[in-house]
């Protein structure tokens, strides 16, 4: 009797993050996250250690959207508390604002989790500012 070996499955999900090239001019994004739930508890921690570390310690994040999951005025992220706030203003929609002291500001798109892949790369690469499509949608963390 033959046994095939299944492939293990990742520990963790791959973050899917794509950012904007470092450069001068300033942007409206930064990038965009893909997250796999609205679940901010779950799924924020996974953003932020994926982050560049030349970004810094990320010390408040704003989400925008009602779709979120409650959202607690903070959460302890890497033994660091990170503030979170809501925004429901319209003309933010579908953004997500990380602040890191003396480092900077960096707005990312949300790509909605259900939104299929299809539809998800284009969004991302143009919030990367790679129309063309460019670098895969998902980054390791």
């Amino acid at each position: 009797m033959a046994t095939t070996l299944q492939p293990p499955l990742p520990s963790h999900p791959v973050l899917r993050l794509r950012l904007a090239p470092h450069g001068g001019l300033p942007r409206s994004l930064d990038g965009a996250w893909w997250p796999r739930s609205y679940d901010l508890l779950v799924e924020l921690p996974r953003l932020l250690a994926g982050l560049p570390r030349v970004w810094g310690h990320v010390t408040s994040v704003t989400v925008n959207g009602a779709e979120w999951s409650a959202v607690p005025g903070r959460i302890l992220v890497s033994n660091q508390v990170v503030r979170l706030r809501r925004n429901l203003a319209a003309s933010a929609a579908h953004t997500v604002v990380l602040l890191a002291p003396g480092r900077g500001r960096w707005d990312l798109l949300v790509v909605p989790p259900d939104t299929p892949e299809v539809a998800a790369e284009p969004l991302m690469a143009a919030a990367a500012g790679d129309p063309g499509g460019g670098a895969p949608a998902s980054a390791s963390p």
